[in-house]
């Protein structure tokens, strides 16, 4: 545990109680003495009136009256929270509204240097995303999907849904055990087991129209779920080997199931195994399209004959163009 972390939980446990020794503090934190006595000293420099008393089994109290000390953060951490304001701006995440409140409340706890600081990060720091005209950090206008809040309400209590989809115009049902909720590409998409057709399925978070909780009667156990998911994990049918100019495009994008594993120790070759679902048109299309942005700084090891007979037809389109 780092000594900041340590201590504003000293002060916590501090302010519970009626009295407490050093003797106790050693043990709850596992602590020496040295360290101890030093923290108990910081945290009365930071304002929280102790009260020490003599003899052989004296101790410290809490004086009468008195509030646990406002938790100070250290320059680093104030630049590091702003940064992370600055860095996930425009990338449609949950809770906005609170994030706002949230930045205004941090703004309100650091002093007048840490603040000129912040002024100054925010006019030089640029990210992807950011309007260079109105670099604000309480400019939060990235709304998400109405949907991604209340489904993460009822993710924090049950898994088991029924997800009501918007499909060719027509309103589907689907119930799911959801496994993950992720963002790639843009856009948030959930992965879940479908309970009656009995395999994986891939919904995105904007086609949502409503999301209700499943019967309890109709539920499988997710024992049995992963069982099913592992009897149904489909073979290997694309190897590739990555040399560095592909592995420098891998990392600035790759679907979010596909890894690679890297070949000698200075990580400048890897290789690249996974499964294309050949029927689905649109995963299809996306690994075509993807594998022509990788570059041709790759081997092919194995690859389906329909991924290649989809890149032959983009080669052909982009030499007419």
């Amino acid at each position: 545990m780092k000594k900041v972390e340590r201590i504003n939980i000293i002060m916590r446990y501090i302010n519970n109680r009626a009295h407490f020794t050093i003797s106790e503090i050693m043990h709850e934190f596992n602590i020496s003495r040295s360290t101890a006595i030093r923290d108990i000293r910081e945290i009365e420099a930071m304002g929280m009136p102790l009260v020490a008393e003599v003899g052989r089994d004296g101790g410290y109290f809490v004086m009468n009256n008195s509030v646990l000390p406002t938790v100070r953060f250290t320059d680093n951490e104030i630049k590091a929270l702003f940064i992370a304001f600055m860095a996930t701006r425009n990338l449609e995440l949950p809770y906005l509204k609170s994030r706002h409140s949230l930045a205004e409340k941090l703004l309100g706890l650091i002093s007048q240097n840490q603040q000129d600081d912040l002024v100054l990060l925010n006019q030089i720091l640029l990210f992807e995303g950011t309007n260079p005209h109105n670099p604000d950090l309480l400019d939060l206008s990235d709304l998400p999907h109405p949907m991604l809040e209340q489904l993460i309400q009822i993710l924090l209590e049950d898994c088991y849904l029924v997800v009501f989809v918007e499909e060719g115009g027509e309103l589907k049902s689907h119930p799911i055990y959801l496994m993950r909720l992720y963002r790639e590409k843009s856009s948030w998409q959930i992965e879940g087991f479908d309970l009656v057709e009995g395999k994986r399925r891939i919904i995105p978070v904007d086609n949502l129209t409503d999301v209700k909780p499943y019967p309890e009667k109709k539920r499988i156990s997710k024992k049995k779920i992963v069982e099913q998911l592992r009897k149904q994990e489909d073979a290997i049918n694309l190897v590739l080997e990555l040399g560095p100019k592909a592995i420098a495009q891998f990392k600035k994008y790759h679907p979010l199931k596909i890894t690679i594993s890297y070949t000698n120790p200075y990580q400048t070759t890897a290789i690249l195994k996974t499964f294309i679902h050949v029927h689905h048109p649109d995963e299809l299309t996306e690994i075509t399209n993807w594998l022509l942005f990788l570059g041709g700084d790759i081997k092919v090891k194995e690859i389906p004959k329909e991924v290649v007979e989809r890149l032959q037809e983009r080669v052909e389109v982009l030499g007419n163009k």
